[in-house]
């Protein structure tokens, strides 16, 4: 992780944004040294679980079919 000072960063925000936005790594602010921010890319993430797993699960054999086991309900 690339790291910077407050006041370089003050400088350079705008560099420094489109740097995150580009290459997607996040860059960590200091000042006297110390860790204050951490800059990072935006995560999208779905806005319904509908999708959420898409290209992530795959499905193996078929789920749809009967099974060859009896089982009972719960009474």
């Amino acid at each position: 992780m690339k790291s910077i000072t407050a006041s370089e960063f003050k400088v350079k925000c705008l560099q420094v944004l489109n740097e995150v936005a580009k290459t997607g790594t996040s860059v960590l602010i200091t000042k006297a040294g110390r860790p204050v921010a951490q800059l990072g890319p935006v995560i999208s993430q779905p806005t319904t679980l509908v999708g959420a797993h898409k290209g992530r699960i795959t499905v193996v054999g078929d789920i749809l079919a009967p099974i060859d086991e009896e089982w009972e309900a719960g009474r």
